[in-house]
């Protein structure tokens, strides 16, 4: 997805905005402080500073008054619900069309909130109805039918000592709550202690959106339910889950046999928890597919794209790294009858307002396909390769509508010309072109996407800009601009760690929510910011992230062989004969992908195939998280060139380095910090056996089983990918593999086979 006028739209070029520092919230016990007098700064409340009387709360509330002093729970706190309303969700000023409806009711509101204060205090306040005579330390949840609060906005009073959440709709209620939750977490170490204030807090932005990569990558219930969880404390109210790809189809019904393996789908039971558990965090599940491009699981599963049947496209028809069924085949009523009836049976599955399909990134050069040309001249209602497109939009558009569900697309099809269809008025615009802050497509609403892409492999490298978003992002306030979302792009880094896309996204996820709800410009620094997020830590309910055991047992953590293999049962092989070739762990389960356009070549090797490099790049995207010493790694290189840096593994915080910067020797870096080379330099044109061993603070290499020597300095195993955009290798690689132990000479040699007695 990339700005052009041209209408061939390619995504080899796409994933914008510059690098970022990593950064990932941390799960913190608390902040340890005291309760203290009106005339300094209160618990929550940042001292002396641009936020001096503000309190520690992500996102910043939009109008905040320190009254100075404080109050506190205690045993006999209790969380009061007016009666009448206990059953209810919403007033009438308090139903907006986004972020969609409330459907937590007041009383199961409160009762989870309960819980909370539990988890947090230590104290679990008694849920009454005695709303009239609200003591110290009780906290007041009622609505009020409230205009300048709209559906999320709420007022927060604790000016007599108790806490009085008021809004027109649960939805504001439970970001009331969230701020009293924060507080709580941020304060004393009893975590019991609030400051006397009072707040009306709005969003700038009715979407507040995450957008992630699932049909890609397929994620784990447990860390989407963290994620729900984390969103809803940071006030986001929009999980995209962009639910299939050329690669893979994630919602499985009985209704399409072949198109989604169960093993690596969603359930429609798997969407109904999601939705109750979303709901329960006042986040909107929203759905996404993608066609008619990006679409060769679906075109394969039924036989509709325009590589099927007589007449296909071909190769000149499309992208030159995806076959032609990448795109299903809008001029076959066939095609078009089998995506209504998928669109149709899904949209039955989300109630959230938004239903994405995808729409963009159709090749300009399709429309010199005869198949299109023969088409277009036999319609009276379409002549152009654009007409063809757009109506393609709208005939799914209607059977979204007939759902009560208005469609989004991400933009690109305003690109190609057509002067007989535009795309229906109500259809909402997912814009990664543009800054963010003015709507780039006129006559529609927009979400704006694009500064904030997070596609954390080799080839696009994008992360976003978090100085720029939290410093200078001007945030979109028009009418047709809903909001913004975070994007997440799992290309190349297919079977990657929940937790490696979770370094990358936590940082800028806080920060878009900070901004998109108070779109003030931000009143202290980035790195003030990282320091409030952090002592505010993980809302109540996140459980840690999954471990990757290691492998102590002397059997390798991972190998790869680079043999020929096919992609895992529930993942579409979409490139053309030679592209994001596969690269198998057989013992392990990090496989990866070359990247696309410039890949390595198959080759014979030391054991079967080999991969060869000719190209910075060239390289292979895995997505694991790094791995702490001790460790081992050990691999066959014949090097063809020499040039000033080539690396074998890469992460965003260290590399091993077949020819080190500087010295042209085998070593490694911790970016940042270090170089640090060995006394060897890799021969030309020959096979050599490598091997690092790694122990904190120390690590030896071998060379075809000999020991070269020892630095006094060790980094953790990095196993993002094999090279990096600019210092891949230049030569075969083949038998990559590691241990998370740190063999002795004699396993090191053993491994060449060699007899050391």
């Amino acid at each position: 997805m990339v700005p052009t006028s041209a209408p061939l739209i390619l995504e080899a070029t796409v994933r914008r905005t510059a690098s970022s520092l990593l950064f990932v919230l941390a799960i913190i016990s608390g902040f340890i402080g005291s309760v203290v007098p009106a005339s300094a700064a209160q618990p929550g409340e940042p001292g002396p500073g641009p936020l001096a009387g503000q309190p520690s709360v992500v996102p910043r509330p939009t109008d905040w008054t320190s009254l100075g002093g404080t109050t506190a729970l205690t045993a006999r706190t209790r969380l009061l619900v007016d009666p009448g309303a206990r059953a209810e969700t919403a007033l009438p000023s308090g139903r907006a069309e986004f972020p969609g409806p409330a459907r937590q009711t007041v009383q199961q509101l409160a009762t989870q909130v309960r819980t909370e204060i539990g988890q947090i205090a230590g104290v679990r306040p008694r849920v009454e109805s005695d709303i009239a005579h609200a003591g110290p330390g009780d906290i007041v949840l009622a609505l009020a039918d409230d205009r300048e609060l709209g559906a999320e906005g709420y007022r927060f009073d604790s000016a007599d000592g108790a806490v009085r959440i008021r809004a027109a709709s649960t939805h504001g209620l439970f970001y009331g709550t969230r701020t009293l939750l924060q507080l709580l977490r941020s304060t004393a170490e009893d975590h019991r202690t609030l400051p006397r204030a009072r707040a009306t807090d709005v969003p700038t932005q009715p979407i507040r959106m995450v957008h992630l990569d699932a049909g890609r990558k397929y994620w784990r219930i447990p860390y989407l339910e963290n994620l729900i969880r984390r969103m809803g404390d940071q006030k986001l109210n929009t999980l995209m889950l962009h639910l299939s790809e050329s690669e893979g189809f994630r919602l499985y019904s009985p209704k399409f046999p072949g198109l989604a393996d169960p093993d690596h789908s969603y359930s429609r039971a798997d969407i109904e928890h999601l939705k109750a558990f979303a709901a329960r965090h006042h986040v909107q599940l929203m759905p996404g597919l993608e066609v008619p491009g990006h679409a060769t699981a679906i075109s394969d599963a039924f036989g509709i794209g325009f590589g099927s049947g007589p007449n296909p496209c071909t190769q000149a028809h499309t992208h030159s790294h995806l076959t032609t069924d990448w795109i299903i085949d809008m001029t076959s009523d066939k095609a078009v009858a089998k995506t209504k009836e998928i669109v149709d049976e899904f949209a039955g599955w989300f109630d959230a307002p938004l239903f994405s399909i995808g729409g963009e990134e159709v090749p300009g050069r399709l429309a010199d396909c005869p198949r299109v040309q023969e088409y277009l001249a036999a319609s009276p209602d379409v002549s152009t390769l654009g007409d063809l497109l757009n109506r393609y939009i709208n005939t799914l558009d209607d059977v979204i509508a007939s759902h009560g569900r208005r469609t989004a697309v991400y933009n690109g099809s305003e690109h190609l010309s057509a002067p007989q269809q535009t795309v229906h008025g109500p259809v909402v615009f997912l814009t990664w072109e543009g800054t963010g802050a003015e709507p780039a497509v006129a006559g529609h609403d927009e979400i704006a996407i694009g500064p904030f892409y997070d596609t954390p492999n080799n080839y696009h490298h994008l992360y976003p800009n978090e100085s720029w978003m939290y410093d200078s992002w001007a945030v979109g306030t028009t009418p047709d601009m809903l909001g913004s979302g975070l994007t997440n792009w799992a290309d190349y880094n297919f079977w990657a760690d929940d937790a490696y896309f979770e370094q990358s996204m936590a940082g800028p996820r806080a920060i878009l929510a900070d901004r998109a709800w108070n779109g003030t410009a931000t009143p202290d620094t980035l790195a003030d910011f990282r320091a409030r997020a952090s002592r505010i830590g993980d809302p109540p309910g996140v459980t840690p992230a999954p471990v990757r055991p290691r492998v102590t047992d002397g059997r390798p953590s991972h190998h790869w062989t680079f043999d020929t293999a096919a992609y895992p049962k529930g993942w579409t092989y979409a490139g053309s004969p030679g592209n994001t070739i596969f690269a198998e762990d057989t013992a392990g389960d990090l496989p990866g992908t070359s990247y696309i356009i410039n890949n390595p070549t198959p080759v014979d090797g030391v054991s079967g195939q080999a991969w060869r490099f000719d190209s910075d790049r060239d390289g292979v995207g895995f997505g694991g998280l790094d791995v702490a010493e001790p460790w081992t790694v050990s691999v066959s290189v014949r090097p063809t060139s020499r040039t000033p840096d080539q690396v074998l593994l890469s992460s965003k915080a260290g590399a091993l380095k077949l020819m080190q910067y500087g010295t042209g020797k085998v070593g490694f870096t911790k970016y940042g910090t270090a170089d640090h080379s060995f006394d060897y330099t890799l021969p030309l044109n020959q096979w050599t056996r490598l091997t690092w061993v790694a122990t904190p603070g120390h690590t030896t290499l071998y060379a075809d089983g000999e020991r070269v020597g020892t630095v006094g300095a060790s980094i953790p195993l990095p196993l993002r990918s094999i090279g990096t955009e600019k210092a891949s290798l230049r030569g075969d690689l083949d038998e990559l593999t590691t241990w998370d132990v740190a063999l002795t000479g004699r396993q090191v040699a053993e491994q060449l086979g060699k007899d050391t007695k």
